[in-house]
């Protein structure tokens, strides 16, 4: 590392371990972790994600208002679920941050501060998953339904009424040609329980998903330098006295806003009959 400066120094090091953790073979260890119980925790943090986000604004609302033991007691509820893959990404996060405090690469933080940031690095991360998810569902119900799917909740009613539709032509009492032709005129009854029983199964699907879309998202991010700026973000912080962010990451927002726009996109296909 002759002739660098400890900014470059750190970069390269940081670009280093990016790669290791997050790159294809990194993050395919990582998420041997997730087989067991993260296949339960990962949906219930899909469920818990808006009370968190909704925590969050509280935080700086409060912070807003001067109010700062308040904020401070709000942000450090623990909302969602440790994740395996997310504590061994804490695990590797916290040691790289260690070493570079070792070298005097970085100022060392109180370990609360360092816990702190860590935690919400790793939750950016969890919601990039969800965020993955969501374009999978899209790019679904594009290709195989030609139209927009921004959530489990868009793509149950098309596959719903695929399953109705090919369940008639298959029990149709003159046979299934004929059935192909009678259902291409008239529409298939599609039972409410079908539609529930339907979600049902594609949002386990879509929580097995979420559970190990990092193995696409990470090496994507590694290509992209997000997953190197995100870091390095936080490392900055680490230096900041406060230690803290202001904002909530843009993530999280976007995850929320698929779900919003998921509930509006049904809500508006309803009302138009």
């Amino acid at each position: 590392m002759s002739g660098l400066t400890p900014n470059d120094s750190r970069r390269a090091e940081v670009s280093a371990f990016v790669r290791a953790t997050f790159g294809l073979r990194g993050t395919v260890r990582l998420h041997s972790f997730a087989f067991g119980f993260d296949l339960l925790r990962a949906p219930a943090n899909v469920l818990l994600a808006p009370v968190f986000l909704v925590t969050q604004l509280m935080a700086l609302t409060a912070k807003a208002m001067r109010c700062h033991k308040a904020s401070v007691w709000i942000s450090r509820r623990k909302i969602l679920f440790e994740t395996n893959v997310s504590k061994q990404v804490a695990i590797r996060v916290l040691a790289f941050i260690g070493d570079l405090e070792t070298k005097g690469d970085l100022i060392a933080s109180p370990t609360e501060t360092v816990e702190h940031e860590i935690a919400g690095y790793t939750g950016v991360r969890s919601a990039v998953s969800e965020i993955t998810t969501t374009l999978i569902v899209i790019i679904v119900g594009v290709f195989v339904f030609q139209t927009v799917t921004p959530g489990v909740l868009s793509i149950t009613g098309q596959v719903a009424e695929l399953r109705a539709h090919a369940h008639a032509i298959a029990n149709f009492p003159l046979g299934q040609g004929v059935g192909r032709l009678y259902y291409g005129v008239f529409s298939t009854d599609l039972k409410s329980w079908e539609w529930v029983a339907t979600g049902v199964v594609l949002s386990m699907l879509a929580s097995v998903v979420t559970t190990f879309a990092g193995v696409i998202a990470d090496p994507l991010q590694v290509m992209t330098g997000t997953h190197r700026r995100r870091l390095c973000r936080l490392l900055n912080r680490l230096e900041i006295a406060s230690g803290r962010s202001n904002t909530i990451a843009r993530e999280h927002i976007m995850a929320r806003l698929a779900d919003l726009t998921d509930i509006a996109l049904n809500l508006w296909r309803a009302l138009r009959g």
